[in-house]
């Protein structure tokens, strides 16, 4: 009998608690085949709920988005929660709390009420004290794509009592007619295993903190946006503890990203850049359009240009990896006036004349731009595999797929290191 080994992650792409996955290929006779496969672990949402506080910390398993709010960061372990660390002192961030919020992979903070998300539902928190935050409300089933059948990067949710707050790894050999040349799919209590699963993880002191340019999160005025597939939706939070539901946008566009620059709203799109104005914050209205070949599209705006990077990837497709750099100036008609050829571009950020790119495994681009279009580069830190980055006082927070780096860029030709927050 041959022997042939193959790692399948079950990890995505489920109904209720089918995770299908197809494996598909030529196999000769009296082959077997093993497996690795992940049985999720599920927990109701009320036992989830009453977890949603302050515990002790814990080491990050998968860096996510990232948000900082005073002398604090706030750090998305993807789908588990949120690490809390006191920045006080950059070159030695201390690791003071965990948020379990399965689900979770975005967040902002306004005042003292930390929103997140839990699968479909939105989660007010009171972190008045960050080491004893504590849940206040949830609205549910505001985000419903998220709920039943949906995957939503690595974990699914399996109807609306039961949540996977984990997974156990399991391994199994079978037999398999190895003379077809035929799709085979096994199944294991309930689970159906495939091999399209391997992408599933591709791969300030304000009223209002600082979010990335990967979030799908943003505060403007007394209002909070989420986008996620096609919908923008509106939330008022006049009372800040119990955030009112209020519209939802459809942008006709496979949503990204969301930026807010003053009254308006930069909205990354699989195909474009769309623009909207909240003059009347409970009311988005479009306002502006820059059309692009499909690519992933992070973008950051001021009141003359906005800046947007493009890249190839599985899940938005295309193979365009550039910087473009666009006049704003007439809203309703955005110019392009720059391309600049990257690797792999994710997210970015500027303060003043600097404008940091984080480009995929090539690292974190630093450039100079004194008239806001033409860049000039001045250093590249690779060996690091970046994914979003928050340049603010002379401090680059920088998410790679190894852990949170701190850079000093007050000489920006030549960053230094401050500290290294490492995964698990």
């Amino acid at each position: 009998m041959k022997k042939a080994t193959l790692l399948v992650t079950a990890c995505m792409m489920g109904i209720g608690t089918l995770l299908t996955f197809l494996l598909s290929g030529c196999f000769k006779d009296n082959c077997s085949r093993t497996y690795t496969y992940y049985i999720p672990v599920y927990k109701t949402i009320e036992q989830v709920r009453a977890e949603m506080k302050s515990n002790p910390a814990k080491d990050v398993e998968i860096p996510g988005k990232i948000y900082m709010y005073g002398n604090y960061i706030f750090l998305n372990d993807l789908n588990k929660g949120i690490h809390i660390y006191d920045n006080s002192n950059p070159s030695s961030p201390r690791n003071v709390a965990f948020i379990s919020i399965p689900g979770n992979v975005d967040m902002v903070v306004k005042g003292n009420i930390l929103y997140a998300d839990s699968y479909s539902d939105l989660v007010a928190m009171d972190i008045t004290n960050p080491l004893e935050a504590k849940a206040l409300n949830f609205t549910d089933n505001v985000f419903p794509a998220y709920r039943n059948n949906i995957m939503y990067d690595s974990f699914v949710i399996s109807g609306v009592k039961n949540v996977v707050v984990d997974w156990t790894k399991r391994d199994t050999t079978i037999d398999v007619d190895c003379g077809k040349n035929e799709n085979l799919y096994f199944y294991y209590n309930g689970v159906t295993l495939n091999s399209y699963a391997a992408d599933a993880q591709s791969s300030a002191t304000s009223p209002a903190g600082i979010g990335g340019s990967m979030a799908r999160f943003a505060l403007a005025k007394d209002y909070l946006y989420t986008v996620y597939e096609s919908s923008l939706k509106a939330f008022n939070l006049s009372s800040p503890k119990e955030p009112s539901f209020e519209k939802t946008i459809n942008t006709q566009r496979n949503i990204e990203t969301i930026f807010p620059f003053q009254n308006k709203l930069f909205v990354g799109s699989t195909n474009g850049m769309l623009i909207y104005n909240i003059d009347n914050t409970a009311n988005p209205v479009q306002e502006g359009l820059f059309e692009h070949v499909r690519s992933c599209d992070p973008v950051i705006a001021d009141s003359k240009y906005a800046y947007v990077t493009l890249r190839s990837g599985t899940r938005c497709q295309g193979y365009s990896n550039q910087l473009e750099v666009l006049n704003i100036e007439n809203i309703g008609n955005p110019v392009l006036l720059k391309t600049q050829l990257m690797t792999n571009p994710h997210g970015l950020s500027k303060d003043g004349d600097l404008l940091f790119i984080c480009d995929g495994k090539d690292g974190l681009r630093v450039y100079k731009t004194t008239d806001g279009v033409n860049i000039e580069a001045l250093q590249t830190i690779s060996g690091i595999e970046t994914y979003d980055v928050i340049a603010n006082n002379k401090v680059a927070l920088v998410v790679a797929k190894d852990g949170l780096y701190q850079y000093d860029y007050s000489n920006p030709s030549n960053l230094k290191l401050l500290s290294k927050i490492s995964v698990k």
